[in-house]
């Protein structure tokens, strides 16, 4: 569901925010942008082709680990982990088509991003903060 929230915004956006086009919501802008790379442009003068396959690689391996991990795992494990699955995975979608993810998020002193950025991001401090729980959990003995 939240992958699909994410394309549907990029959807959106490429329709709406034509020529150019900005909308103003004080902290954030909505502006078209395209990325041929992954985080922060990186690989952008790479094939298509290639970052296409390292990405869906990536995603992939993170879907098995959550698929084998999950059952066993915390809430909040779980939640991190189907919040960068879904990020990846919208991503990697949108780039199935045309080789760039669709980004629509501007902040004017970080890159462009999109929604599914925003989810791998927050997935991942979440998955570094139910670590350090479970670990603490485990010295300290409490649950």
């Amino acid at each position: 569901m939240l992958a699909a929230l994410d394309l549907g915004l990029k959807a959106w956006a490429e329709r709406g925010l034509t020529d150019g086009q900005a909308v103003d919501l004080g902290i954030i802008q909505l502006r078209l942008a395209f990325n041929p790379g992954v985080a922060f442009s990186l690989g952008d003068t790479l094939p298509a082709w290639v970052v296409l396959t390292v990405t869906g690689l990536i995603t992939a391996g993170l879907g098995v680990f959550a698929w084998r991990t999950t059952r066993t795992a915390t809430l909040a494990l779980s939640a991190a982990l189907a919040m960068m699955l879904a990020g990846a995975l919208a991503n990697f979608i949108d780039r199935v088509a045309d080789g760039v993810v669709t980004d629509y998020l501007h902040t004017g002193w970080f890159p462009t991003f999109n929604g599914a950025d925003v989810l791998i991001t927050l997935g991942a401090i979440a998955l570094v903060l139910a670590t350090m729980h479970a670990e603490r959990t485990v010295e300290t003995g409490s649950g």
